[in-house]
């Protein structure tokens, strides 16, 4: 559980302005510290069934994790970062079997970035191009790495950075959740520190937005949240609003740190919700 008015979060989804449904998904937990976005694909609309089973099972399955562990029903040594991977496990399987099962769902599938805020450090795992950038000071930084051939050709030196954004093969992903039977989500953890903002957002954005653009946006709105979220959608329909565009935007606004290790903040707050 995360104190009170430690964390701000905010989030906007659009469907922009040439698809005529929104195939993006946001969620945020605020006291129990979790962002959540995730951009389907695949025909007949199945992209928002992708990206809408990926957020329900993935926040459900922490939270039912959590209330197990309280009835002692389960380990109480489990990490963050294994925590993450086995609901991302669970979503990729149930996404993958539906797929498979129903012709209308046929190749959907949907990328992932999603964060665990607790004691002081934030947990990030991701799949797919769907991004998180950290605002820290004046810099920003992305702190996740695209899972696409672009991304692959630009570590081998094929691509040059700048060029990147006005590739043909910037959508071609190299992981995505729901496609195969099995994935790994890519999994970091961050310190973080009173005044941080961080940024979750589909290719919508950054496609349509530059990061020097998103970074000004987040400096000069930075004490209002909600507008600096609504701003950067404008400015990605602004320039085109080609894909949906979505944002989750996180704050801290003071330190969280665990007085009896995360673990068990979370089992209290999951114990309280139960009753």
């Amino acid at each position: 559980m995360i104190s009170s008015g430690a964390i701000e979060i905010v989030s906007r989804t659009d469907p922009g302005k040439i698809r005529s449904h929104n195939e993006d998904f946001v969620a945020h937990e605020s006291e129990m510290g979790v962002v959540l976005l995730a951009d389907g694909m695949g025909g007949y609309n199945a992209g928002e069934v992708a990206s809408g089973m990926a957020a329900r099972i993935i926040i459900e399955g922490l939270s039912h994790a959590w209330r197990a562990t309280t009835a002692n029903k389960r380990s109480t040594d489990s990490s963050p970062s294994s925590s993450i991977q086995e609901q991302v496990e669970r979503a990729n399987w149930a996404i993958f079997e539906k797929a498979q099962n129903e012709p209308q769902c046929a190749g959907m599938g949907t990328t992932l970035v999603t964060g665990l805020f607790y004691d002081n450090q934030l947990t990030v795992g991701h799949i797919g191009d769907s991004r998180m950038y950290r605002l820290r000071g004046e810099v920003l930084d992305q702190i996740t790495k695209d899972h696409s051939l672009l991304q692959e050709q630009v570590d081998a030196g094929l691509v040059k950075k700048e060029d990147a954004r006005k590739s043909r093969n910037k959508n071609l992903l190299t992981r995505a959740l729901g496609i195969d039977p099995k994935v790994e989500a890519e999994i970091h953890t961050h310190a973080v520190l009173p005044g941080d903002t961080y940024l979750l957002c589909s290719d919508g954005l950054n496609d349509m937005v530059d990061d020097e653009e998103i970074r000004l946006t987040l400096l000069t709105l930075q004490s209002n949240l909600a507008l600096a979220a609504e701003q950067l959608v404008l400015s990605a329909n602004d320039n085109g609003g080609r894909d949906n565009v979505s944002v989750v935007l996180a704050k801290v606004l003071q330190s969280f740190p665990a007085k009896r290790g995360w673990m068990a903040r979370l089992k209290s707050w999951f114990s309280s919700r139960g009753n």
